[in-house]
């Protein structure tokens, strides 16, 4: 289990890889200044620091393009109204993806919840009466640094993301690719620190589940009958 915890982790570093951790403190700075001052072009600046990644967190969680944008837009005036309220016990950077990711789930509760739900009976492993696993589980480590591989891994992972509910792809999203803490989590959207960890394993089981599934069916149409 523990191999496939660092693979699973190794497939999700491709999908975190596009997001910058640049250290903004100098321009936060000049940013915070701006917004304290209600200076005109402060939204501006907001929007170009940190608008691109805020949107792409947009868009992990909601699925949405327009949705994403709305969210960053609203985002935005929140924190424009409301950059009294901000003590700098987090950086600034944090504090504004926080609201990002509310407003997002927000979003995503006030749409229609969505009709499939995971069936974790089917994601979680099962085991005998001595702890021991009843169907073996594939080792497909050793092929996580395939060209190839990787083109199917991140299709699927994209395609497993999508099909969580949207609590466990939010939480999902901030934990593992936007870097968040579980505390943190917890405090943007509104819960509590388990239910976080919970949602979080169960999402990571499921997309385990998905990956290996990938990479058995990749094998079995790159298989050549002399391998068998």
């Amino acid at each position: 289990m523990e191999d496939m915890d660092m693979t699973l982790e190794a497939v999700l570093e491709l999908e975190a890889s596009t997001v910058a951790r640049r250290p903004r403190t100098d321009r936060d700075l000049d940013l915070l200044e701006a917004l304290r001052l209600h200076e005109p072009a402060a939204a501006e600046c907001l929007v170009a620091t940190y608008g691109e990644r805020a949107y792409r967190l947009a868009t992990s969680i909601t699925g949405n393009g327009q949705d994403a944008e709305e969210v960053v837009q609203d985002a935005c005036w929140s924190v424009i109204r409301n950059i009294d309220t901000f003590r700098g016990d987090a950086s600034f950077g944090s504090w504004f993806y926080r609201i990002v990711a509310n407003a997002a789930y927000q979003k995503l509760r006030g749409r229609q919840s969505r009709s499939r739900d995971v069936s974790w009976d089917e994601v979680l492993p099962r085991f005998d009466e001595q702890g021991r696993h009843v169907v073996p589980m594939a080792d497909w480590s050793p092929r996580v640094n395939d060209h190839s591989a990787q083109i199917a891994l991140r299709e699927a992972l994209t395609s497993a993301i999508d099909e969580l509910p949207d609590l466990y792809r939010t939480v999902l999203v901030l934990r593992d690719v936007e870097g968040l803490s579980n505390l943190e989590i917890a405090e943007a959207l509104g819960l509590s620190v388990p239910i976080v960890k919970s949602r979080v394993h169960r999402a990571r089981l499921f997309l385990r589940k998905q990956l290996g599934d990938a990479m058995t069916m990749l094998e079995a149409t790159t298989a050549t009958p002399g391998d068998s």
